[in-house]
């Protein structure tokens, strides 16, 4: 009897230490759905990324409703899944209520912010990336006014767009700069049709060029700048190809970087927080054939500048959700 006990204790060990070893991580996608063609679809194609490389598996969960975000984190806490990122700000107080009852799963939270010991807080300065776009608009600019429509009016969009009017400042002092948001609930992410109303009400205003940071909402202002012979800018992931000759660039926000090396990690995931600037290639701007004919060699060589500058530290860009204003007009 003992010697079954012990034999079956050891087949029981054995065994949770092999479901250990083999947890798989997951990702849980925020509203808008993983094929968003920005935020979210960025974060697929990391984990798409690291599944080829390692031959692995992944579980992944599309969020639809608010109620289901705590939902979705403890049903795969419950499966073992190891380490479980999310995307978007609102997974913070989720994960906050989650984390510490699985001490033994690592959290990831992209663009909230979780102060616990099994969390990691993953950050970007959207900022840098948004002023080298913005330069890039006033100088592409033929009116002089440049147009921003960002998502749900929240202080992590109006740092893009508070970034987005320095540059183009940098640029044209004399520069119009409107700004609109969506809306101030999580719909705002996903309503293109909203989205093209505002695009074609900032054309009427002079916008030639407007930088969408909308999740999926900017599918819609992409499509009416485009109608409207106007240039855009996409956001998150590269979107130049939605519209080639269309938009001007993309700024790049390397949500699949960060997925990619949690996924990498696995439970061996350091908690606490990382942030992936210019410098670390967590952000920057798009340039391939779909707009190579729409940025002149001067164009490049002056944004690449200032990059360079920012990553030395000699150029700070104002980060808005340090202090809620912006040097470049009210945000």
């Amino acid at each position: 009897m003992t010697l079954m006990k012990t034999l079956l204790g050891a087949a029981a060990t054995l065994a949770l230490s092999s479901a250990m070893a083999t947890a798989e991580p997951a990702i849980i996608y925020d509203m808008g759905g993983k094929f968003d063609k920005s935020f979210n679809e960025a974060a697929y194609n990391g984990a798409e990324r690291w599944a080829k490389e390692t031959g692995g598996t992944y579980k992944e969960l599309e969020i639809t409703a608010e109620a289901q975000r705590e939902q979705a984190l403890r049903r795969l806490a419950e499966s073992g899944a190891n380490p479980i990122v999310t995307t978007g700000f609102a997974q913070s107080d989720p994960i906050a209520a989650v984390a510490p009852d699985y001490p033994d799963t690592k959290f990831v939270t992209i663009d909230g912010w979780v102060e616990a010991p099994n969390v990691l807080t993953v950050a970007f300065t959207e900022h840098e990336g948004s002023y080298l776009v913005g330069m890039l608009a006033a100088m592409a600019s033929k009116t002089g006014t440049v147009g921003f429509i960002g998502g749900m009016d929240i202080p992590l969009i109006r740092k893009f767009g508070c970034g987005y009017a320095q540059g183009v400042k940098a640029v044209n002092p004399d520069a119009t700069v409107i700004l609109n948001m969506t809306g101030t609930t999580s719909a705002a992410w996903n309503d293109p049709t909203r989205g093209a109303e505002i695009a074609k009400a900032q054309k009427s205003q002079g916008a030639d060029v407007i930088f969408a940071a909308a999740g999926g909402t900017g599918m819609g202002v992409l499509q009416a700048a485009a109608d409207e012979g106007i240039l855009s800018i996409g956001v998150d992931s590269n979107q130049n190809h939605l519209h080639p000759g269309q938009v001007l660039t993309s700024m790049l926000k390397r949500v699949d970087v960060a997925v990619y090396n949690a996924f990498k990690e696995g439970a061996d995931l350091q908690p606490g927080i990382v942030t992936l600037d210019l410098k670390a290639e967590g952000v920057g701007y798009a340039l391939d054939e779909n707009n190579a004919a729409l940025i002149t060699p001067e164009m490049k060589a002056a944004v690449d500048a200032a990059a360079e500058r920012i990553k030395s530290g000699e150029l700070q860009v104002h980060d808005y959700m340090s202090d809620d204003s912006c040097p470049a007009g009210q945000f």
